[in-house]
């Protein structure tokens, strides 16, 4: 809701104790802006890359476990990318971002690529999933700053290959997902 000009200048106005306790009011009920501040005023961002690396180990650990299908696996995979959906909208870590979407990826095929062979009734959605995934990945990564490329690009080009030769591989030809990056 926008505010008036009028109600601007009363806010501007109000005694500056009584603005503080409406303003701690106001952030506690909003849980992204309470670990925003969290970030930004207690740890002056500088845990950036230990949160980081937080995320790195929980997806390894969930990786690493037995999925009974690509279902489950594919629920996993959208759990972890609303959290480093959290993580920017924290941090405004971009390129943590794509560092870990890329780690996520690799990871699961890595452990988890049996279940990801062969596309079938059981996998179509999660192969769909993971090609649309990786091919809004690779749009960001095409605007992202070409110094870094060459951070990604091994990482980058192995993503793309299990991408082409898994069951995602139909649906990554309909979305014109490049074969070589950069």
């Amino acid at each position: 809701m926008a505010l008036s000009e009028e109600l601007k200048r009363a806010i501007i106005q109000m005694p500056q104790k009584e603005k503080d306790k409406l303003l701690l009011r106001l952030v506690a009920k909003d849980s992204n802006l309470v670990q925003r501040f969290e970030f930004e005023l207690i740890e002056h961002g500088d845990t950036v890359q230990i949160r980081r690396d937080d995320i790195k180990q929980r997806i390894l650990k969930v990786a690493a476990r037995t999925h009974d299908t690509p279902g489950w696996m594919m629920m996993d995979m959208r759990s972890f990318s609303g959290e480093i959906s959290q993580h920017v909208k924290i941090t405004k870590d971009k390129y943590g971002e794509i560092e870990l979407s890329i780690y996520l990826f690799l990871t699961f095929f890595e452990h988890q690529s049996a279940l990801l062979l062969i596309h079938n009734s059981r996998s179509d959605s999660c192969a769909e999933y993971i090609a649309k995934k990786v091919d809004s990945l690779v749009k960001k990564l095409n605007k992202f700053n070409p110094d870094y490329f060459v951070d990604f690009e091994r990482d980058v080009q192995k993503l793309l290959n299990y991408v082409h030769s898994h069951c995602s591989k139909n649906y990554a030809r309909t979305l014109e997902i490049p074969k070589q990056w950069p």
